[in-house]
């Protein structure tokens, strides 16, 4: 069985961010999952201290900041996907959620330390709610941050509300129905299959590829500048007729 963690970024969990998650995480109990909602207005989560622009390798797990990230870190590290839900705050995630996922950087970072990000392969999806503007705004920070740590992002992942805080549209629900429907199924799909998504070149590798990719490039240039050459010249050859004309 896999296991779905739903991040509530809310400071309530009776509002339309926690409405739109329950009903996310019930489309992926649905397809078999364990689900567990974290509420994280009830943890201490401390901001991130940078510590990688200090020293990088002093980023990883566990953090050295010492608050209950400690115990989200391993609920992050046994869920199969993680699904995202965020008030939006002028046009942004939640602070506490952006606290949140600025910690998760400790787990990423391992990359340098072992050759991969510990949230690599996980399936995440995002759930953005406000009574103003900045849903795709908001999904988007979250889904390019997400990408970039390593998660997996699978179709139909985002459902957003903007409208007055008092229920959800139909579209918005059965969106996010699906969305969790489509982070169990890929979780399962995923389970178990050992696949290295980011493959870490040696200096030596990657020298030999570019020289690959240098000799294609300049075979390129080579053909394609005899006929973008021609082009120019003959434009220039016109405008030049022209000024001499006036």
């Amino acid at each position: 069985m896999t296991k779905i963690l739903g991040i509530n970024g809310a400071s309530r969990s009776y509002g339309l961010t926690y409405t739109l998650l329950r009903t996310a995480l019930k489309g992926a109990e649905e397809e078999g999952a364990e689900i567990e909602i974290i509420n994280l207005i009830e943890y201490d989560i401390k901001p991130c201290m940078g510590c990688l622009c200090d020293q990088q390798d002093a980023c990883r797990y566990p953090c050295l900041i010492e608050d209950d990230m400690r115990k989200l870190y391993d609920k992050v590290l046994e869920a199969d996907g993680i699904i995202f839900s965020t008030p939006i705050y002028w046009f942004s995630p939640s602070g506490i959620m952006k606290n949140f996922i600025d910690r998760l950087t400790a787990l990423e970072n391992m990359i340098v330390i072992e050759g991969r990000s510990w949230l690599e392969g996980k399936i995440a999806g995002i759930i953005a709610v406000g009574n103003d503007q900045g849903a795709v705004q908001a999904i988007s920070t979250l889904m390019t941050t997400l990408v970039s740590m390593g998660f997996m992002i699978p179709p139909f992942a985002m459902a957003y509300y903007v409208g007055e805080c008092r229920e959800p549209s139909y579209d918005s629900l059965m969106d996010a129905y699906n969305l969790g429907r489509n982070v169990s199924m890929l979780t399962k799909l995923l389970k178990d299959k050992k696949i290295i998504w980011y493959r870490t070149l040696s200096r030596r590798e990657m020298e030999a590829l570019m020289h690959e990719v240098g000799e294609e490039i300049k075979r390129n240039r080579d053909r394609e500048w005899i006929v973008r050459k021609s082009i120019i010249e003959r434009f220039m050859t016109k405008m030049k007729s022209s000024v001499s004309l006036k």
